[in-house]
């Protein structure tokens, strides 16, 4: 499919602003987070169908936030009363791979598979774009799956800075095996909703298949890891023993008697967020998917 040809233009209007409004009635992004999100949707969807992963992404996060989520509340009091996402969190998710979308259609031309040679420039720039891309991905899926289903973990987490340190689940940082397995497998989605729509676009090669697949797995965890660690060190986490409950520097009802546990006031978890995708989407790109590629 051509970049913003007579059939991915139409198309990603009609998806993004459909997605759009239905995000804004059931009130997952403000009005200013539905119209950002309709135009990332129609400038990574107008790239090719590989950006409806992105999507893919939005509807699987939103299952995982509302699952079980009185129990999450009752942990973490950043989870109680979810505010609809606007502007920052959407872009947080989202520039990246708008970004490198649009590098690809403008360099690259239309999606192609992923090939990576010795002597092809062209080829490789496309290659390591789309890689970044699902790396991106990956880690965005990863680190929401991680959040939202491994604070339900009955293990006591740990800190990542000092893994003999356990720590209240919500705090950054804090890391289970349930949040680590979860990491992968949310990775590993990615991968293979990548190779879906490869099929789709008919541009599908049988032998990529498991490349994608590990890849999105690998910068799945790697991803989730470099959010963890930005967690612990650049946010600050706290805890009130009374309400057994943990807050974050920027809550709204942090109680006077909550004791810092770790980090400091840095970055929001937009930003970090948006940090870790990008280190993940570098290495993805340009380090693991030809690895990966060249092993399989």
């Amino acid at each position: 499919m051509d970049p913003f040809g007579v059939v991915t233009t139409p198309m990603a209007i009609a998806i993004t602003l459909a997605l759009a409004i239905r995000a804004h009635r059931k009130k997952n992004l403000t009005p200013s987070g539905a119209v950002a999100g309709s135009a990332v949707g129609f400038l990574i969807v107008g790239t090719g169908l590989r950006g409806m992963v992105l999507f893919f992404f939005y509807q699987i996060g939103s299952m995982a936030t509302k699952y079980n989520k009185l129990a999450k509340e009752q942990k973490d009091a950043t989870l109680a009363g979810h505010a609809a996402r606007g502007v920052p969190q959407v872009l947080a998710v989202s520039i990246t791979p708008v970004a490198l979308s649009l590098m690809h259609a403008l360099w690259c031309g239309a999606e192609q598979p992923i090939v990576f040679h010795h002597d092809n420039d062209n080829n490789n720039l496309a290659a390591s774009l789309t890689c970044g891309i699902l790396a991106h991905h990956a880690t965005c899926l990863a680190d929401t799956l991680a959040s939202e289903l491994g604070i339900l973990s009955k293990t006591t987490p740990i800190l990542i800075t000092n893994p003999w340190r356990r720590v209240p689940a919500g705090t950054n940082g804090g890391i289970t095996v349930l949040g680590t397995f979860w990491s992968l497998a949310g990775g590993a989605v990615i991968g293979l909703l990548t190779v879906l729509m490869d099929f789709l676009s008919g541009i599908f090669v049988p032998s990529n298949v498991l490349p994608m697949i590990l890849l999105g797995a690998v910068s799945g965890v790697v991803g989730s890891l470099a959010d963890s660690l930005l967690g612990a060190t650049l946010q600050s986490s706290y805890y009130d023993s009374d309400k057994k409950m943990t807050y974050h520097a920027n809550s709204e009802d942090l109680p006077a008697t909550a004791e810092l546990l770790s980090g400091i006031n840095l970055l929001t978890n937009e930003q970090v967020n948006f940090v870790s995708s990008l280190i993940t989407t570098a290495i993805g790109g340009w380090v693991l998917g030809p690895l990966v590629f060249a092993l399989t």
